[in-house]
């Protein structure tokens, strides 16, 4: 606790406009355990995912986080527009279920991590990623819609992606593209297997599994939906890499 709250609360209660009760439940530990070493180990803030939470557990993590920019994962859709109205500089993000808090860095320089989506049903994973790279300052291009049914989209964007430092690349169905867009490029792909797709789909198993067994090298494959580790994972890549006067 900072000393500052607790000379506020003692305060309070030395002038009469605290009783002991109300101070005591002012001063006892949050609920929240933040990481804040996270950013000298990993070079990101935690993040808070909302799954699992109530919206005041939500709200306390935002309350409490030291550091901006904040950023919230999986938020409910309800309350991504209660989040913006009690905290300050707060903005709902609704098709990457996000919410963030605080000014956004600049953009740092240098090539992009390219984002792929097989199809336009992978959106809200692929914005999710987006978001997250965004926060933490690295450059982003997305490209919507280039899945294998029609092959022909992705030799037209090919040189986009080869521009790129990290490629995102994000299917459902048979999860056939990043194993495809990793035979085609000279850089670090992450796979994101999505929970799009029907029947022996397994709601996601089968391209995650797909992804797996792929023969193409220098591909990694994150977890069903995981758009936020996949940018997590291709921001340390991109910050490994990047020579000092864009680190």
């Amino acid at each position: 606790m900072e000393p500052s709250t607790l000379e506020t609360v003692l305060t309070a209660v030395a002038a009469g406009r605290l009783t002991v009760a109300e101070a005591l439940d002012r001063l006892k530990p949050p609920e929240v355990r933040w990481d804040h070493d996270r950013r000298r180990r990993r070079g990101f803030s935690e993040t808070v995912l909302g799954t699992g939470k109530t919206f005041d557990q939500v709200l306390e993590a935002v309350e409490t986080a030291r550091e901006r920019p904040v950023l919230v994962t999986r938020v409910d859709p309800a309350w991504g527009p209660e989040l913006e109205r009690r905290v300050p500089d707060a903005v709902h993000h609704p098709v990457a279920r996000a919410v963030t808090v605080g000014p956004l860095p600049p953009v740092r320089t240098g090539p992009p991590v390219a984002i792929v989506t097989a199809g336009t049903a992978d959106r809200p994973v692929a914005e999710e990623a987006r978001l997250t790279l965004r926060v933490a300052g690295i450059p982003t291009e997305v490209v919507y819609d280039v899945g294998v049914a029609g092959i022909h989209r992705l030799f037209g964007v090919l040189d986009t992606l080869r521009r790129a430092r990290v490629v995102i690349c994000i299917a459902g169905m048979e999860g056939a593209l990043p194993g495809v867009v990793a035979a085609l490029l000279a850089v670090p792909v992450i796979g994101v297997p999505t929970s799009v797709g029907l029947g022996a789909h397994a709601g996601g198993f089968a391209p995650l599994l797909t992804m797996l067994n792929s023969c193409a090298e220098g591909l990694a494959v994150v977890n069903i939906d995981n758009g936020f580790g996949a940018a997590r994972l291709a921001q340390l890549i991109w910050q490994t890499a990047a020579p000092p006067e864009e680190a």
